[in-house]
């Protein structure tokens, strides 16, 4: 079936029959280039006219037309290469009549490349005088225009790689994320712990509170799910021995899409042995502050209009978090009747799988997690919620478990890890038990990480911290689809 073209595709497609009549190759081959447009600026712009005229700096450059104007025997265009623009001035005397042709007949879109000589324009710009062009890509579909780009943010997100061409911001949202991707694995790298991979398809569900996808494996005849966390596997290689430990992930959790929730996405978990809760306090706000230091070169995020403090993490349990929220507290409810009917009065809706330490949760989501601004560390969450955590020592119904908070949403989750396998393995049951009741988040049994666990894993802190969250933050973008470059769409 042959594709079906629009006028302006026709038009360009006439000119790529033209550059082909010409001998040209309107899809060229490698190009060697010297220098990249923030290369040139870095290196040249503190030379005046009559300086850089003495220099006679030659140079190479490719990239795609953004801008082209001009007429009769010369003519601007601008060059968007990875780093930026650069002018280029062209003229038929400099590159005889085959280099101005090609000239002539690029559109914008096209990406090209062109040696030439620096120099400066009457308006002082530092400009490349092209000696010869070279054309490497037509662009059959025109871009958006220039004075409007991509305004529909469903459609940029759609078509990445054109928001990428026409939009400054996107781009440095792009390579902003990389960085601090960089900074994260130098955090983890500079203190001892080794990164690992583990499996992207798992038999059991298990490491968080979240409904799976399910694929089908066609030689084993088996269903695997596509993790939804890290945790399992790398606390099998603490108990091996490796100690310290930590993976950058995609993870997939089929659940809803908003301006927080995508259903695949990056986290950082970290397992170090001989380590509890507290000591993945101090990492977590040490880890945070020195990413956001390393990015941004401050320890103060403008978040939205929102000036936020890396240095400075507020503490608090869950159970008086709320009750300086709602004047509830907690502590003083004991039985589930009472719970259920402090929930009842705050119209705080109770499942059939619902324990007081579910409904403590709910509280905290209903009523807390959306007034917390600063960073905070919420500790103390209840040991039903808490499948994989150690019970505190001083009051069982709560874990060695926190969550990191800022603006509203949650960022990282860490506590001391349950290393007694027969307690494990009733967490587990208990998780059965509510799967069976109607919680579609809950765990499976796994019964090769009990094993493990009957090996012997050291007292253990671990911790999971959501990096797309955390480039929203640092980039200033209110939609976790901004963050990711390819986010998932209804088709």
């Amino acid at each position: 079936m042959k594709k079906d073209f629009n006028i302006q595709q026709l038009f360009r497609i006439e000119k790529l029959n033209k550059l082909k009549e010409m001998g040209v190759d309107p899809f060229g081959s490698r190009y060697e280039r010297t220098h990249l447009s923030s290369c040139i600026k870095t290196e040249y712009e503190k030379y005046d006219t009559e300086e850089l005229a003495s220099l006679n700096v030659n140079v190479s450059v490719a990239g795609r037309i953004i801008l082209k104007r001009g007429q009769g025997k010369a003519g601007f265009l601008n060059l968007l290469d990875k780093d930026g623009n650069i002018q280029i001035y062209v003229k038929l005397d400099n590159v005889g009549e085959k280099c101005f042709e090609i000239f002539k007949e690029s559109d914008l879109g096209d990406i090209i490349g062109v040696s030439g000589v620096l120099f400066r324009t009457h308006t002082n710009e530092l400009t490349v005088r092209a000696l010869v062009i070279t054309h490497l890509s037509k662009a059959i579909t025109p871009l958006p225009d220039k004075f409007h780009g991509l305004q529909d943010k469903e459609e940029a997100r759609r078509r990445r790689y054109v928001d990428l061409i026409v939009n400054e911001e996107s781009r440095k949202t792009a390579i902003t994320r990389s960085k601090i991707l960089k900074y994260f694995r130098e955090y983890f790298d500079n203190n001892g712990y080794l990164e690992v991979e583990t499996p992207v398809l798992q038999s059991v569900l298990g490491g968080a509170s979240a409904r799976p996808f399910v694929t089908h494996h066609n030689t084993l005849d088996q269903d695997y799910y596509l993790r939804i966390a890290t945790e399992l596997p790398l606390k099998r290689l603490i108990v091996g021995g490796l100690e310290k430990v930590y993976e950058i992930g995609r993870l997939f959790r089929n659940e809803g899409m908003d301006a927080k929730h995508n259903p695949e996405f990056t986290t950082v978990e970290a397992y170090a042995a001989y380590c509890d809760v507290h000591d993945m306090m101090n990492l977590a706000e040490d880890c945070l502050k020195y990413v956001t230091y390393k990015t941004l070169g401050s320890y103060e995020i403008s978040y939205q209009g929102i000036k936020l403090d890396m240095t400075n993490f507020k503490k608090i349990s869950m159970v008086d978090s709320i009750k300086e929220v709602t004047g509830v507290d907690f502590n003083k409810i004991i039985t589930l009747t009472e719970a259920k009917k402090i929930a009842k009065k705050h119209n705080v809706a109770v499942l059939k799988h619902h324990s007081v330490g579910h409904i403590i949760e709910s509280f905290f989501d209903e009523f807390v997690e959306k007034t917390i601004i600063q960073p905070t560390i919420i500790y103390g969450h209840p040991t039903a919620i808490s499948p994989l955590a150690k019970k505190n020592k001083d009051n069982p119904l709560f874990s060695d478990r926190f969550e990191i908070f800022i603006n509203g949403a949650e960022y990282g989750n860490a506590f001391s890890e349950l290393n007694d396998p027969l307690d494990q393995y009733e967490r587990f049951e208990n998780q059965l038990k509510e799967k069976a009741l109607g919680n579609a988040e809950a765990s499976e049994l796994d019964n090769d990480f009990i094993e493990a666990l009957e090996y012997g894993l050291p007292p253990t802190g671990g911790i999971g911290i959501g990096i797309d969250r955390f480039v929203m933050l640092l980039t200033d973008n209110a939609n976790i689809r901004d963050v990711i470059l390819f986010p998932l769409f209804k088709r």
